[in-house]
């Protein structure tokens, strides 16, 4: 089961990361982008700002750290007596996979849209129309 706390706003972290940035440095950096949206910079900042943020979650939070550092490193990484250290490493595994999901997407509607231009059809008025439905 995926964990679910704060995904919305680690979600909206990425949105907003990918809103920045322009279609020729998302191509040329796609397969970066989760190093650039959550790797490069702390999600939170601060002691007291993590604490809250984790709020009740924490071992929710803390388990979630353990089993995906378990089953990609084989051993624990995180300063888990740190919040913010937690907070930032969760928003990384989460975010590894929202960037997955909106990559995945991404290349959905681009064939879409290749495959509605091959035959023929608008790309630039499928692209708007697909936006609502593929991406989001």
């Amino acid at each position: 089961m995926e964990m679910q706390y704060k995904r919305e706003e680690i979600q909206e972290h990425f949105n907003d990361f990918i809103e920045e940035q322009d279609e020729e440095w998302i191509e040329e950096n796609k397969d970066d982008l989760h190093y650039h949206a959550f790797n490069t910079d702390y999600y939170i900042i601060g002691y007291y700002q993590a604490e809250q943020w984790l709020g009740t979650h924490v071992f929710d939070v803390i388990k979630t750290i353990r089993d995906y550092e378990d089953m990609q490193f084989g051993e624990p990484y995180t300063d888990l007596s740190n919040s913010e250290e937690v907070v930032n490493m969760y928003a990384y595994i989460i975010g590894e996979e929202i960037v997955q999901r909106w990559l995945e997407k991404r290349e959905l509607k681009n064939s879409l849209l290749n495959e509605a231009e091959d035959r023929g059809f608008d790309r630039d008025h499928l692209n708007k129309h697909l936006e609502v439905v593929v991406v989001d």
